[in-house]
């Protein structure tokens, strides 16, 4: 999954080398955060949170093997 969104996010950003994906598995979910340059942070935001929503559709489809929750966390 960190892998996932770290593609998606270094190819929306203008500045990927500032892209920082850390997960974090807790008992029952894992917690995926998302860093991102702070000029960078509306291209992955999105207007109205689309883009975000769309990331989180995308890593939720690709977690539905697992019986795990996933959480992505735009910071």
């Amino acid at each position: 999954m960190k892998e996932l969104v770290e593609v998606i996010a270094k190819a929306l950003v203008d500045h990927p080398d500032e892209v920082v994906v850390t997960e974090t598995e807790k008992e029952d979910a894992k917690v995926i955060e998302l860093k991102v340059a702070e000029s960078d942070m509306g291209k992955v935001i999105g207007k109205q949170g689309r883009i975000a929503k769309a990331i989180r559709s995308v890593v939720k489809a690709a977690a539905s093997k697992e019986e795990k929750k996933v959480i992505v966390d735009i910071q």
